[in-house]
């Protein structure tokens, strides 16, 4: 991987160290649960210490990308206020846990992710949007896709940008019984083809990544907000992201229809996060391609983190040990720079 040095201010960089310390906070507190079966209480421990960590962050931040609206609480809502209050203004997307199920089932890929960018620039699905079609690549095919045109065109053209063959290519997808046919067209188009269970976003960022080579590109249909976060992250990495409103049933079609949602719109990754200042943190909660797991010990835990910043392309990987401190119950990460 290429290293680039940072030229910005100091405020900007320990904002972006500070996500990678919220993110720790969740993962640490949510890891306690993986195998046990239980999502709620998962999500329930990873929220509480996200949000504790969030209002010590330097920043003044609102939710726009959250697990629900207010009543849904203890989720971190949309809408709600996040951060010290001091500058920047800040829109903040989070997913406490991207991967609950894996998490509930001791399964790999789990992590805790936020991301932020300029107040008015993140995208915010309209009210019953949950899915969208996804497509996502990294920066040496960021020009070439289209998620109007046929899935074999796509991956005859990301294989001419990379230089490559189509059966050279692999596509991450989602196992749902909604992708049997853009399975077949892969397929028959001659790709191979990598099928999760869950975690799009991991996938997403996996696909957009010019130092790993395991994955070419996403595809398929995944959540609406998984969609901005991981448009964050591609942003970071100079890949690229087209997504459209996916109705789940005709009745939703209609629905969306008489409320004026255009089902043909193209969302390109600037529609998604209009801005060139964005900042993106994930920790490991279970062990993936992308992260390590949390790591328990009787003397504390040790992370494993990935952090970004659009503005100069800076990917840094973090590993930290955080020793409890007696009587406290908290961690202190020593963390390598």
């Amino acid at each position: 991987m290429n290293i680039r040095f940072e030229q910005s201010g100091t405020k900007e960089r320990n904002l972006a160290m500070e996500l990678v310390r919220v993110t720790e906070a969740a993962a640490l507190s949510a890891g306690r649960w993986m195998g046990r079966g239980d999502k709620e209480k998962a999500d329930q421990a990873a929220v509480d210490a996200m949000r504790q960590a969030l209002d010590g962050v330097d920043m003044d931040g609102v939710v726009v990308i959250g697990e629900g609206e207010k009543d849904e609480a203890p989720m971190l809502y949309i809408g709600e206020r996040v951060g010290n209050g001091s500058p920047p203004q800040v829109d903040v997307a989070v997913d406490p846990i991207d991967g609950t199920r894996l998490l509930s089932l001791g399964l790999p890929g789990a992590l805790a992710v936020v991301a932020t960018a300029e107040r008015g620039t993140m995208y915010s699905a309209p009210p019953g949007v949950f899915y969208m079609e996804k497509i996502a690549v990294g920066p040496a095919a960021k020009d070439v896709i289209d998620i109007n045109a046929p899935v074999a065109v796509n991956l005859e053209r990301i294989a001419r940008a990379k230089d490559a063959q189509i059966d050279d290519l692999t596509v991450i997808i989602l196992d749902r019984p909604r992708h049997q046919e853009i399975i077949r067209q892969i397929r028959q188009a001659g790709a191979r083809i990598r099928l999760i269970s869950d975690g799009d976003v991991a996938a997403a960022i996996l696909a957009a990544m010019e130092d790993y080579r395991g994955v070419d590109v996403l595809m398929g249909i995944g959540g609406a907000p998984e969609a901005v976060l991981a448009a964050a992250a591609i942003k970071c990495l100079g890949g690229a992201m087209q997504c459209k409103v996916w109705p789940r049933s005709d009745e939703e079609r209609e629905k969306f229809k008489a409320e004026g949602i255009d089902l043909d719109q193209v969302l390109t990754i600037d529609d998604l996060v209009h801005s060139n200042d964005v900042s993106f943190a994930a920790t490991g909660i279970t062990s993936g391609e992308l992260l390590d797991g949390v790591q328990y010990f009787g003397w504390g835990a040790r992370t494993s983190s990935i952090m970004m910043r659009s503005r100069s392309g800076t990917v840094r990987y973090i590993q930290a040990r955080h020793k409890w401190r007696r009587g406290l119950g908290a961690s202190q990460a020593q963390t390598a720079r």
